[in-house]
């Protein structure tokens, strides 16, 4: 028959070791104690009967009869031994019953059993004790019982003992509790991953109110699935808008095929419904296009390009494209970069995001309206602010314009795929900026970059394993 199921929990058994450490610790602690207090009791008991040998000895022969008799009665604990000899070894006085063999009577303390004799009758005795010889030739020997030395000993002892039984117990109850404390919430975790794993996207692992590990952990695997939930989401979004938006340019081109294959005449004719064909097959190949640049700049496989880039010249070049185009409109381009700003980052991205955010002022400005691309400084940032008199962006669409293929329904007879504003989000957050749809008149967009000292270069590792050589974005 097995061992259950909770004893081969690794909480359990690190408690087990723990307590074996803690007892042994514990023994440890307990011999000191006892060698110690049996060393300090012995060392007292020694000095005691010094001193009782020091009055003694210098007493008269009569009064030192006397004192050993009254100090005998007054020993009610029966603890005190004191034998007076003669010089032929007879006893005189006290409750020694003869002196014993091989004592030296030098004046040192020595262990040695005796027969004690009182009204008791008499008993042998191991004894600290002490000799010393008379001036009259006599032999004074005076001891104590050393069994009371290990009794007190053996008190100390039982009772840190005694003290380490329940602290054990107690131990091995938190370590049972704590497992099963931890085996319920792995459950409960196991539970709720194999919900997940069966496709409930919404179920999350159960948090705490504490701030103890366990629910710190559940927080960030709480926040990866909700981002995983959000891609996933936006992937199945993704797939649908792809295949409604190429399936219109797809149709037409199927359609005017067919159309100049029956109702073609003439070669001019069917030039220019090859010519319209091609127009729609060139659109959902851009369509095609933007999605894998998305992708390329989404997995930051253009972080190898990375150095550092002026602002400045960026925002007059981007203005130096599209003033020709915004003249044919009839917009007005205001170009405002009055200080050289650098940014680290990559030099060609920066350019597309940038062009991409004139592009649509450009585009959604009437005719007489204005274009405006300038460089500030914020708040401890370099800010790229582009802004226009256009119709601008509802506040409850600032966010859904950032998705892949939307168009507003006032744009959607505009020329266009719907990828511009998300193209620049996926670029800003590689590079770690901040861009922000400002409220106000017409639209005013922003990129804003927090100031850094210096570019910091540091080591990663792809899924692949390979390393590689990831930026942290810094401005000067």
């Amino acid at each position: 028959m097995g061992l259950p199921a909770f004893t081969h929990s690794t909480t359990l058994r690190w408690t087990v070791l723990v307590v074996g450490l803690f007892a042994a610790f514990t023994v440890t602690l307990l011999g000191f104690v006892y060698l110690k207090a049996k060393h300090d009791l012995t060392i007292q008991f020694d000095r005691v009967i010094s001193l009782q040998m020091g009055m003694l000895a210098n007493l008269p022969p009569g009064q030192m009869l006397d004192a050993i008799n009254e100090g005998l009665r007054q020993d009610s604990a029966r603890a005190r031994l004191v034998g007076l000899f003669g010089v032929n070894g007879e006893r005189i006085a006290g409750n020694v019953e003869r002196r014993p063999p091989g004592l030296t009577a030098d004046n040192t303390v020595q262990n040695a059993v005796v027969e004690r004799i009182d009204g008791s009758g008499p008993e042998k005795q191991r004894v600290r004790l002490i000799a010393q010889s008379l001036p009259d030739g006599n032999v004074l020997v005076i001891g104590r019982n050393a069994d009371e030395i290990e009794e007190v000993a053996r008190v100390v002892g039982r009772a840190l003992a005694l003290g380490l039984l329940p602290a054990v117990f107690l131990c091995i109850a938190v370590g049972v509790a704590l497992n099963a404390r931890a085996q319920r919430r792995i459950m409960e975790v196991n539970e709720r991953a194999q919900r997940i794993v069966a496709g409930n996207l919404r179920e999350r692992l159960p948090r705490g109110d504490t701030d103890d590990p366990f629910s710190k952990l559940a927080m960030i695997v709480n926040g990866m699935l909700d981002e995983m939930e959000t891609l996933i989401h936006s992937l199945a979004g993704v797939g649908h808008d792809i295949a409604h938006d190429l399936r219109t340019p797809l149709t037409r081109a199927r359609l005017m095929l067919e159309r100049g294959r029956t109702g073609a005449e003439t070669l001019e004719q069917l030039q220019a419904v090859a010519d319209k064909t091609i127009e729609a097959l060139d659109q959902s190949l851009s369509i095609i296009t933007a999605i894998l640049r998305l992708a390329e700049i989404e997995k930051s496989e253009r972080s190898a390009g990375f150095g550092k880039v002026s602002l400045a010249d960026l925002v007059r070049e981007v203005g130096d494209m599209y003033e020709p185009i915004a003249e044919d409109k009839g917009v007005s381009l205001v170009v405002q970069s009055p200080r050289e700003l650098d940014v680290y980052g990559d030099r060609d991205l920066l350019v597309e995001a940038v062009a991409n955010l004139v592009d649509n002022a450009v585009k959604y400005t009437p005719a007489g309206g204005q274009v405006e691309i300038g460089l500030v400084r914020g708040d401890g940032e370099i800010i790229v602010r582009v802004k226009d008199t256009g119709s601008g962006i509802s506040e409850h669409e600032r966010d859904a314009v950032l998705r892949r293929f939307y168009r507003s329904d006032k744009t959607r007879h505009m020329s266009g795929l719907g990828l511009g504003l998300n193209l620049v989000a996926a670029i800003v957050k590689l590079h770690g900026f901040r861009f922000t749809i400002r409220p106000g008149a017409g639209c005013v967009v922003e990129i804003a970059c927090p100031y850094a000292p210096t570019p910091v270069l540091t080591i990663g590792t792809d899924p692949g394993g390979a390393a590689q050589r990831q930026p942290t974005v810094a401005c000067s």
